[in-house]
């Protein structure tokens, strides 16, 4: 099963990326699309519905070689191993994008920025998330009180060596032809209070790849999501949407999403 839906911020991001493509693209399917980060390919089956053609790319060859023995029975779904800063892609060829969780991870957020924006289409559409600076201190006191990265936990566990600040993005956005549609909180006080720490933890010993690297090599006995949902899925998402009536509004939040379009 898909063990990560169970997992509150997880769940969020999730849920995020299927409401906007509902709400933004249901209607016709797009021709061109790219998951860029696709990692283990575990958004991809959710995605594919609405794309005739989607490509997942991703930095990590391990990952891609797990997505396409994953999802090897969707047609119009294919991978490669590309770097997130140095796209191969052609200028204005795809009209969707989804990036989640990435822009963390590849070293200059800017550059990647710079590189959605190149290969969008006018009119295309970037949906994106990442966790931001302003995290509630419920999720990780001590690196909030410290105002910077003190331990590689809580804010900073997964690979993060650093985080996006959300204004910063918003003026690179601008500054590369993105126009932000949408932008939404994703987990506040109440979710961070009950992942804190502990989640970082679970993934450096369960999860293959814990530490987003490139690597071919699986490690025995860590664990690789499949694409079926958990039982207890209904009860994440309950907690999800209870902390988002509590929260929804407020600055501080684990990630932020944003929903946006490539100015013609």
């Amino acid at each position: 099963m898909n063990y990560k839906l169970l997992f509150s911020t997880y769940r969020n991001r999730y849920r995020f990326v299927q409401s906007s493509l509902d709400k933004y693209v249901s209607d016709q399917k797009v021709s061109k699309a790219l998951n860029l980060g696709t990692g283990e390919g575990d958004y991809d089956p959710m995605i594919a519905p609405y794309c005739h053609q989607l490509i997942g790319c991703d930095i990590n060859e391990g990952d891609i070689e797990f997505a396409q023995q994953l999802n090897a029975d969707i047609p119009q779904l294919s991978y490669q191993v590309e770097n997130a800063l140095r796209l191969s892609f052609k200028a204005e060829e795809f009209s969707l994008l989804i990036s989640v969780e990435v822009m963390e991870h590849v070293g200059d957020p800017e550059q990647m920025t710079r590189e959605i924006g190149r290969v969008l289409r006018p009119g295309g559409l970037a949906i994106i998330t990442f966790p931001q600076t302003n995290f509630p201190w419920t999720y990780d006191p001590i690196n909030k009180l410290a105002g910077k990265r003190l331990i590689g936990q809580g804010a900073y566990a997964f690979g993060h060596d650093y985080l996006v600040n959300v204004a910063a993005f918003k003026s690179w956005a601008e500054r590369y032809g993105l126009e932000v549609l949408e932008e939404r909180a994703l987990s506040g006080h109440f979710v961070g209070l009950s992942e804190m720490y502990w989640t970082g933890w679970i993934q450096r010993i369960f999860k293959d790849n814990s530490g987003n690297a490139n690597s071919k090599s699986p490690r025995k006995g860590k664990l690789r999501p499949s694409r079926k949902a958990p039982l207890l899925v209904g009860i994440t998402d309950f907690f999800t949407r209870f902390d988002y009536w509590l929260f929804g509004r407020s600055k501080q939040s684990v990630g932020r999403g944003f929903v946006l379009r490539k100015r013609d």
